[in-house]
Order: C-alpha cells, then structure tokens, then sequence
C-alpha cells in the first residue's frame, strides 16, 4: 500500500461540478494500492452509501465526508453582499458520533441556513464536533482566504479557534497545489503557520474528475450547470488541468519537502473507522390505547372489520386471518400496519377518495379487514405471500392511491400525528439519458440548436437507450460520429454525461416515516413548501431499515370523486364505487371498446382486445390487463378463443385445473406460479415466491 490517501474527493453527487462517478473513484484508487478513500460532496451527503457500499466491495476503506459551506456570520443572517459567500470546510467522520453530527450539520445546513447553498455556522459546528475531522479548506476556506487578503494574524486566530474546538489531533491545515498561482502564497503562510502554531499539515487534491484528460469533460459539465458555453469568457471555470485523481507519486511530487503532510493522509484514514449496520429496521410506533399490546389491538381491528366485510366469518376466513397476523407478528410488523390504518382511516372520514389497493398488498386479508385495500383477496385467489413471505425478510410496501387534489391533508396528517422531525419525503434524482446528455453538451458546445436537434433525434426514443447502443443501430449516427470531429466530440462528452444527476427534486409519492428524528439516520433537506426531503433515494433508504410508504396522488380518482357528486348534485342518485365491479351495462360498454378516459382501458389497443374479449366479469378484466404487455401479449389471442369456446381447454395435469380454470387454463399471474409450483413440487407458498 502506498502512503497516501486521498480526502478531498467530489464525486458525481456534487451535482454538475463532479465529474468523478464513484465506481471510477473507486476503481482508480483500488488499481493505485490505495488503503481508503473519503468521499465529500459540496454541502451534501447524497451518495455516501453508495459510495460506503462500492469501496468495501473493492477492499478499500470508505471515509465519509462533506466539504460544507460555512457562513461568515450567523447561519440565520440571510442579507444580499453580506452574507453571498461562504467558506469550504472538509469533515470526515471518524466513528458513528461523527457520522450523526454530520448529518445533523449538513440537514441543519438546508433546514436553518439555506442561502443560496447549504450553510452552518461555528456555533453548529460547537454543538456537532464531537467524532469529526476537519481539514481547513481549498482557497475557498476562511483560512487561505484570510491569507490572500494578507491578514494572517486573523488567520492564525481562526485556526487556533478550530484546532481548539476539534482537538489537536482532529484538525489539519489543507495544503494544495494545483498550479494555481494563489496556492503558493497560501501554501507558503500554512507551512509557517503549522510550524508556530503546531497544527499538523495534510496535503490533499482537489479532485474533481478522474483522469488529467476528463478537464475537458468537467468544464462542460460547470457549463451545463451554469447555464453557459465554453466560448464565453466570464463563466465558473477551474483555473487549472490539475483537478483530477493523482496517484501517490505524483502527490510526493508536488510537496517533496513535507512528505508528513502525505503521511498523515494514512494517519487520518486510520482514525476513521466508521461501520455500518444494514440488519436493523426502524419501524414507526403507533400509540396503542392503553391496556393493549400492538399485537392484541391489530387483531381487535381487524376481527372487528371481518365481520363487516363477510356475512359469515368461516373457518377459510378464520385460519387465512390467523396466518396472517402470526406472520406479522413474527416480521414485526404489528405497528406498521396500524400506522397504514390510521392514515387510511383519517383519509375515509375526511371524504378523501382512497384507490381500492394495488400491488401485492391487495393479497393481504389483514390489509382488506382493515380497509387499507378494498380488494377481497379470498374471492380472487391473491395470496399473502406475495406481500409478506415468511421465508425471506423484506419490508412490506403498500402503496396507497389517494384523490390527487387531497393527497397533502393525508401527508399533512401523518407530519401531525408522528412529527415533522419524523415524517419526511423522498429525494429522487433526474439522470441525463442519452438524447438529453446530446442536447445539453450541445448547447454548452456552442452548436446551434437545429445542429443539436438532429443529432438528438437519430437517437432512437427507446426505453432504456443509450449513445452507445444508437450508434449501433443507426448508421447516419455512426457515420456522423467517424467523419466529423466536431460531431465525434459532442457525442464522445455526451457519452461520458450520459445517466449522470442533473438535479435533486422530490419523489412522487414516497413518504418515510420512522420511530426517532429522521436525521438520527438520514440527512436531510427541505423543499421550498417548508416539507422535509431525504438526502437519500428510496432503495438506500430501505437497505438502511427504513420505511417508506407510497402515497399517490392519482388524478383519475379525483376524478371519479368528481363524477359520483355530479350524478348525486344531477340525478339524485348515490353511487357507491366498491359495488360497481359487476355491472351488466358496465360490461356491454367494456365490449364495445368504450373505453376512453378509463385508465389502463383506453389505448386504441386495449379496445380493439375489449371487442373481442367480450368480457362479461370483473376477472376477465383483471386477466387482460395482466396480459396486455410484452411477453404475456402473445397469449391474448389463445385466452380470447378459451374464454369463447373455439378452443378446448387442456391441462397438463388434473391438479393445475382449479388453479387455471378462471384464466381459461392460461398461466396469467405470478400467484398462479407460486400455487402450480406448491401444489406439483410439494414447496410451501414462501418457497414458491423465492
């Protein structure tokens, strides 16, 4: 292993400003024999788990990080020249502790000091420093800005100030070199001040790409973000080509007479021993009424919602109900489900339109017993398994259709009930895809832009389409790209933005609740609707033993909501939607291919399959629009001429005819898999779902 050991690092989660994806990051550092590598993103932590989870798999040590921005006075004061500036400061976190107060500084930094970035200040740091490292800073720190102002004495004092408040052997004195002339003035007072001031000096490089040749890349990447072309004189531009991930060696180069301050890189990574733990779950608590446990009240519930539901609880009903809760009793999952209950039932007695279920949730008699879904999951065959299966431990996901114009009061309510520190939506990240990427590095390139759009254009609108792959299969691409070295460039650095981040925005629907304050175990930030909004995406969050649940907000429910007042205020009628699943006029209009503005019903497609289908039962419309996709598509004709009689009707064995006689003896949905699978093979439901 080499002696150094880059902490200073920008990865594609410095959004449009790093042009480094972690994987290459990572790979870079692993070929170099490098021990760890830290990770810290401009006032973010966005990608830490993917970057935690990516350097253990290369054997490499992950140190997890921030550069954040520092407010010169308050973190409150928000006034225009004042306060339009802030200083860099890198964090490391050095154990667990650490790692909590970075993500309470950088959540503190969007929650309380948003003004323009994310911005704390020292009187958070005071509160936040225990299990932290700090480095002072690239040029844009308070010390080698103070520096080149030539007020030193005021910069020794702000360095005494943070060694005193992190302890001598958690704050380091940054030296850069990136052949930028400022650097060697500021490098110059630093080494002078370590030695007076005994602060150790670490050196680092301010890496914001991977190779010396990505520059190029970068600097389109800072266009992108900018909103300006490459041509334009005053725009953000780095002043150098030196930004990128150097090995050791060249390291050593540019600081021969201190090689401590290489060394002490590999000091500081040795400090950081941060571990995380994707076993745990951290589950909401409903308030249970006294005198219960969660598991006795969720069964009083549902028990109570049975005998509501079904004229006759029998002994079917009773042994699926037992099943049920004893499974979720054993995943620990008794509060979760009063949680969804609650807010269901809030939404109910608000007069807001909850969707009848969708997903495998409307396989849960649980979830139907409490009105979560509105689906019988005993008259269609839907199995629990599906949802919730004993023999492998995952989170259970209900997602829940709301009327789209009153989906916020449902949010709003849980933020209520559990907390706004406790209730938070749901980052996601826009990705550049293909003809996008062309667009954008187009317009950065100075191409005009009927250039850009023919070019954007003759790559396929597939999903899933890459540069790549449209090279391949149009020849006027690939011969554009081997002919012109213009177009070559535009298409090579569009290659390399392709899939990267363009912005942070909300998620649609998901919402994460949990048992503490969010920031325990998530940064956070907040959208301008004053909302809470992870710094994680869904799929981490879930690896990290949180919940997440999805609130839609669908339109069409609205809607419906709309057309059953109008009927009401018009004919005087009331209609209740749960009983409209077998209506004979319903089924004629369904026949004729009527179907426009009925969603998943209207295309010219689904009519034309309705006409011949002739569908005279609700089943018949659920098995169509499981088939109506590739693949299964090809059964349609076969299940048509089944339903009608043109075809007899075979099976392979005597058993899989009460598993496929309602489908006409066609395998249309997973729960029949899983039962031809149990009842042929002798599996339990559990094992056929795995």
């Amino acid at each position: 292993m080499v002696d150094f050991v880059h902490l200073h690092t920008h990865t594609e989660y410095s959004l449009l400003d790093g042009a480094g994806r972690i994987r290459d990051l990572v790979a870079a550092a692993r070929e170099q024999g490098m021990s760890a590598l830290a990770i810290t993103d401009h006032g973010v932590m966005y990608g830490v788990i993917d970057f935690y989870k990516a350097a253990k798999e290369a054997g490499i040590k992950p140190i997890i990080g921030c550069e954040v921005y520092v407010s010169p006075r308050s973190r409150f004061d928000k006034e225009a020249k004042l306060d339009d500036y802030q200083f860099h400061l890198v964090l490391l976190a050095r154990d667990r502790q650490g790692y909590k107060n970075l993500m309470q500084l950088v959540s503190r930094g969007f929650t309380e000091g948003f003004y323009y970035k994310p911005r704390i200040d020292f009187e958070l740091l005071e509160q936040y420093s225990e299990g932290l490292i700090a480095l002072s800073g690239c040029l844009a720190g308070e010390i080698p800005s103070l520096i080149l102002k030539g007020k030193e004495e005021e910069a020794r004092e702000v360095a005494i100030r943070y060694r005193s408040l992190f302890g001598k052997e958690n704050y380091y004195l940054e030296i850069q070199d990136h052949k930028l002339p400022e650097q060697k003035t500021v490098n110059k007072a630093l080494i002078q001040m370590s030695k007076e001031l005994d602060i150790p000096l670490v050196a680092t490089n301010d890496v914001h790409y991977c190779r010396y040749e990505d520059a190029e890349f970068h600097d389109v990447l800072l266009c992108i973000q900018t909103g300006k072309t490459v041509d334009e004189e005053a725009r953000l531009r780095f002043g150098s080509e030196e930004f990128y991930f150097k090995s050791a060696e060249e390291m050593r180069e540019l600081f021969p007479e201190i090689p401590e301050a290489l060394t002490n890189t590999v000091r500081i990574a040795e400090m950081c021993n941060l571990e995380f733990d994707f076993s745990q779950t951290h589950l909401p608590q409903y308030n249970i009424p006294s005198g219960y446990t969660a598991k006795e009240y969720l069964r009083e519930l549902c028990e109570k919602g049975l005998k509501e539901k079904y004229p006759r609880i029998t002994p079917e009903i009773k042994e699926r109900l037992d099943y049920e809760l004893k499974v979720i009793d054993q995943m620990g999952y008794n509060s979760y489900f009063l949680v969804v209950w609650d807010f269901v039932r809030y939404a109910h007695e608000n007069n807001i339109l909850v969707g009848p279920g969708r997903g495998s949730a409307a396989g849960s008699l649980v979830a139907y017993a409490l009105s979560i879904t509105n689906i019988d999951p005993l008259r269609y065959g839907l199995l629990f398994e599906r949802f919730l299966n004993p023999e492998r431990v995952t989170m259970p996901d209900i997602d829940i259709d709301f009327c789209y114009e009153k989906r916020e009061k449902v949010i709003n309510y849980v933020v209520e009930k559990y907390g706004a520190e406790q209730v938070a939506q749901i980052i996601t990240f826009g990705t550049m895809a293909a003809r996008g990427a062309v667009r954008e590095v187009g317009r950065a390139l100075n191409f005009t832009y009927s250039e850009t759009d023919r070019i954007a254009k003759l790559i396929p609108f597939e999903l899933g389409m890459t540069i790549d792959k449209a090279m391949e299969q149009n020849q006027e691409l690939g011969e554009l790209y081997n002919s012109d070295q213009r177009y070559r460039k535009l298409l090579d650095l569009s290659r390399m933005v392709e899939g990267l981040s363009r912005h942070a925005s909300t998620h649609a629907a998901g919402v994460v609740i949990a048992k503490e304050p969010l920031v325990n175990y998530v940064p956070l930030q907040r959208t301008s609707e004053g909302f809470n909004v992870t710094q994680f995406p869904m799929g981490t969050l879930e690896e990290l033993g949180l919940l997440k649940m999805d609130f839609l907000g669908l339109r069409t429910l609205t809607m419906m909501e709309e057309a059953v007042k109008n009927i009401k205020h018009n004919r005087g009628v009331d209609v209740d939607l749960a009983r409209l699943l077998d209506d004979e006029k319903t089924f004629e209009l369904l026949s004729q291919g009527d179907t426009i503005g009925i969603f998943q019903l209207e295309s010219s497609g689904m009519r034309s399959v309705l006409k011949e289908l002739k569908p005279n039962k609700f089943e018949d419309i659920i098995a169509v629009v499981a088939l109506y996709r590739p693949g299964p598509m090809d059964q349609i004709p076969t299940f048509i001429k089944n339903k009608h009689g043109q075809n007899p009707i075979t099976y392979l064995h005597p058993d899989l005819e009460p598993i496929l006689k309602e489908t006409y003896g066609i395998m249309v949905y997973q729960e029949q898999i899983m039962q031809v699978a149990a009842k042929m093979a002798g599996f339990s439901l559990g094992q056929a779902d795995l």
